[in-house]
C-alpha cells in the first residue's frame, strides 16, 4: 500500500519506489540562528520505512505527505478501514487533534495584530471572573504556562471507558474550565511550562467573545477560506468526518484487546484544543503560509516562536512546537492526538518544505515513537549513521498522549 507523487501529477507505484528519492529542489532554511546549509533531498525509502514500523506496532495504516517547492512525496501503508480493507489514502481526511491548537493560536495572534486583543493582559480583563487568578495572561495560556489543571488527565484515566463515557457528549467550553477548576493549579502563572489542554478551551472562549462569532467562523474566515484548504472542518458537534477518510482506532489499556473504531466521535471534550478535521495537503499549506509570514506580522511570528525547552529534542512557543532533528535541522508545527488518530505536522523554518505524518490509532507509544521517524526522513535526508533524533516522550498507560 505505498504511492507516491515526484512534481504536480506524476503518481507512481510501488514497484518503483526506489525511482522516488529523485532530488526536490533545495531549500535554505534557518532551523535556527545558526543554520545556513540547504536540505538534501527527502528520503523517500526512510519515509516508507518508518510507517513500515508504524503499522508493523499497531496502526492499521499510516500516510505521509511532503511538499518541497514543485515537488511532492506521498507514501502510505496499510489501511483507512480495517473492516472494508481499503487502503490509506494520502488525500484521506483524519483528525489532527492538538494541532488544532496552532490554528487556534494564529487566530488570536491576529486578533492582537488587529489591536484587539494584548497578549499580556490577563483573560480575566476579556473574560470577566472566568478564572480564579488574574495573573494569568493570554500569553500564559497559549504557552501552557498558566498553571491550569488538564482535565483531560482525570477524562481519560482509563482510555476506553474514558472515551465511550464522553464519545457523543456535548461540552460548553466553560462546563470544560469547570472542570480543570476542580483541582489545585500546577505552578504559579508564568512559573513553568505545564500541558494542558484548559489552556486552548480558554483561547476558544477568548476567540468566541473577540469575534463575537463561532470558533468555527473564526477558522473558515481567517484561515480556511484564505489558504483555500478543501479537507479542512470543524463540524462540533457533529460526530462525522466528510467525505473520504481514514477510520481512527483506539487502543485499550489492555494488551492485546480488540482496537475500538473510533471514527465517529463529537470531540467535544476538545473543541478549539483539538476537535478540527483535516488532511496532509491542508497542513502543509497552513504551516508553510504560517512560517513563511503569511498570516502574521513579523512581529507576532516572532513571539509565536519564542520557545521555552520542554524537554532535549522540544520546545513550545505559543501554539508551536519546535523539534530540534539529529542533523541539526530544526522543525516547526505541532502533533495531535486524539481518540485513533496521531499526527505530526512540521516544516522547516522558512517554510518551504513541509511533513505531515498520520496514523490511524492512538494510546499506542510504540506507534506514536515509530511515528516521529519520519521528521528525520524528510527533513534530514538519507541517514548518514549518525543516529536518529529521540522520539517523544510518552505516558504508558491511558490516552493521556493526548498531551499532544
Amino acid at each position: 500500500m505505498v504511492s507516491a507523487m515526484v512534481g504536480r501529477g506524476a503518481v507512481l507505484g510501488a514497484a518503483v519506489l526506489s525511482l522516488l528519492t529523485v532530488p526536490a529542489r533545495a531549500v535554505t532554511p534557518e532551523a535556527d540562528a545558526r543554520a545556513a546549509a540547504a536540505l538534501p533531498a527527502p528520503d523517500v525509502g526512510g519515509l516508507d520505512a518508518a510507517l513500515h514500523s508504524v503499522v508493523n506496532q499497531g496502526a492499521p495504516g499510516a500516510l505521509a505527505r511532503v511538499d518541497d517547492g514543485d515537488d511532492s512525496y506521498l507514501v502510505t501503508r496499510g489501511f483507512a478501514d480495517r473492516s472494508t480493507r481499503q487502503g490509506i489514502s494520502a488525500a484521506d481526511r483524519f483528525r489532527i487533534g492538538s494541532v488544532t491548537k496552532s490554528f487556534s493560536a494564529v487566530v488570536l495572534l491576529q486578533l492582537a495584530d488587529e489591536h484587539k486583543l494584548d497578549l499580556d493582559a490577563p483573560v480575566n480583563r476579556y473574560l470577566p471572573k472566568l478564572l480564579p487568578d488574574d495573573g494569568i495572561t493570554v500569553r500564559h495560556v497559549l504557552s501552557h504556562r498558566s498553571g491550569l489543571y488538564d482535565y483531560s488527565d482525570d477524562m481519560f484515566a482509563q482510555s476506553v471507558s474514558g472515551f465511550e463515557a464522553v464519545r457523543n457528549k456535548v461540552f460548553g467550553y466553560r462546563d470544560l474550565v469547570a472542570l480543570s477548576l476542580r483541582k489545585p493549579r500546577t505552578n504559579a502563572p508564568g512559573a513553568a511550562y505545564s500541558y494542558s489542554n484548559t489552556n486552548y478551551v480558554v483561547a476558544g472562549l477568548l476567540i468566541e467573545k473577540l469575534t463575537g462569532s463561532s470558533v468555527r467562523s473564526a477558522y473558515e474566515k481567517r484561515l480556511i477560506s484564505p489558504l483555500g484548504l478543501r479537507d479542512t472542518f470543524y463540524v462540533h458537534p457533529d460526530t462525522k468526518i466528510p467525505g473520504r477518510h481514514a477510520h481512527g482506532y483506539l487502543t485499550p489499556d489492555a494488551a492485546g484487546a480488540k482496537l475500538v473504531d473510533a471514527t465517529d466521535q463529537t470531540v467535544s471534550w476538545a473543541q478549539s484544543a483539538g476537535a478540527l478535521i483535516s488532511s496532509a495537503r491542508d497542513l502543509n499549506t497552513f504551516y508553510s503560509a504560517l512560517l513563511r509570514g503569511k498570516l502574521l506580522s513579523s512581529a507576532r511570528l516572532a513571539e509565536m516562536e519564542r520557545f521555552t525547552r520542554v524537554d532535549a529534542t522540544t520546545s513550545y512557543g505559543l501554539g508551536l512546537r519546535r523539534r530540534d532533528l539529529s542533523c541539526g535541522v530544526s522543525v516547526y508545527g505541532h502533533t495531535g492526538a486524539v481518540q485513533g488518530f496521531y499526527t505530526y505536522a512540521f516544516a522547516s523554518k522558512d517554510g518551504k518544505r513541509a511533513l505531515t505524518a498520520a496514523a490511524n490509532t492512538s494510546n499506542n507509544a510504540k506507534v506514536l515513537g515509530a511515528l516521529a521517524g519520519t521528521l528525520e526522513s524528510a527533513f534530514c535526508g538519507k541517514s548518514t549513521g549518525k543516529g536518529t533524533g529521540k522520539a517523544p516522550r510518552v505516558p504508558a498507560a491511558g490516552e493521556r498522549d493526548l498531551k499532544q
